[in-house]
């Protein structure tokens, strides 16, 4: 009677050590399968919280009510989506803003400006604050210049103001109205009087917006402060504000620090402004291109009945 052969106790040992380091069975299971297993990381940027209320909101939900919450907060937009949502159909052709000298003053403020200028440009994608663009809004040709706060604040500085000025330009070249959505929190203080000397600069070309009798319309967004509001900001033919925006010339803050004495409420924001007669409507944003359209066919027929 044969015997059975002893098993080599290391040779077992072997085995479930190779087990132990494929992963066992689910080591055997094609790799296509065995991904349906796997953990799915949710995006980071999937829900975006409100606020206001502190309610969070699907993205794509958030952008099909083009960034206005369920609260009615009108959050803030680049340049990409706001041409989207204000030229017919999205279509539009973007227009160059000028190159200017970079950092003239050598300014550091603990961190030296080309640095910053270099962070704001890989965060936004932009050049700088301004983008503009050209196409139709409710059917009548114009140019639309974009104010990007998430760039420095929208600050003005050299090329802030160069690009309002090529805005201007281009709508005069063109004939056609010029439409500014602002949003900034002031002068960019890296580039000192050279910053303040864009609120004349682009009051001039505004001027001559004027003595070619082109509309230029105002909408002021979140928030609009500082020397761009004692400027090219309360210098429009109408001044539309988006709902809830602020707007002024000193921060809430400092103005009671100021004269020690607590401001009604909602001072600054639009609702307020237009009680005060400071703007002339406040328009949600899925109304503005139509409203925007009516104002500039508008101000468009009167200009064509003077010149016939």
């Amino acid at each position: 009677m044969a015997m059975a052969e002893p098993q080599d106790p290391k040779k077992g040992d072997k085995k479930q050590a190779g087990d132990r380091r494929g992963g066992g069975w689910l080591s055997r299971i094609a790799p296509g399968v065995r991904g349906a297993f796997a953990k799915r990381e949710t995006p980071e940027n999937l829900w975006v919280k409100c606020p206001d209320t502190g309610e969070m909101i699907f993205r794509s939900d958030l952008e099909a009510a083009l960034w206005v919450t369920p609260a009615g907060r009108h959050m803030r937009i680049g340049p990409e989506a706001r041409f989207k949502f204000t030229f017919d159909d999205g279509q539009y052709e973007a227009l160059p803003t000028p190159s200017v000298v970079e950092d003239p003053l050598k300014f550091s403020d603990g961190k030296p400006y080309k640095d910053r200028l270099a962070a704001a440009r890989k965060a936004t994608g932009e050049p700088d604050a301004m983008a503009i663009g050209y196409g139709k809004v409710g059917g009548v040709p114009a140019v639309v210049l974009v104010q990007d706060f998430a760039f420095m604040g929208g600050s003005l500085g050299m090329a802030a103001g160069e690009g309002f000025i090529a805005a201007a330009k281009a709508a005069l070249e063109r004939q056609v109205p010029l439409i500014a959505f602002t949003a900034a929190g002031g002068a960019r203080m890296q580039e000192g009087a050279l910053s303040l000397m864009q609120m004349a600069r682009t009051t001039l070309a505004i001027n001559e917006l004027k003595e070619a009798a082109l509309p230029y319309v105002v909408v002021l967004t979140d928030p609009t402060t500082g020397g761009v509001t004692a400027s090219y900001a309360m210098l429009g033919d109408i001044h539309l504000a988006e709902p809830g925006a602020l707007i002024g010339f000193a921060g809430p803050r400092v103005i009671e620090q100021t004269i020690r004495e607590t401001l009604p409420p909602g001072f600054q924001r639009s609702e307020y402004l237009v009680e005060k007669g400071m703007v002339d409507r406040v328009t949600h944003r899925k109304e503005l291109p139509q409203v925007l359209g009516s104002i500039l066919g508008t101000l468009m027929m009167g200009r064509a009945r003077k010149a016939a």
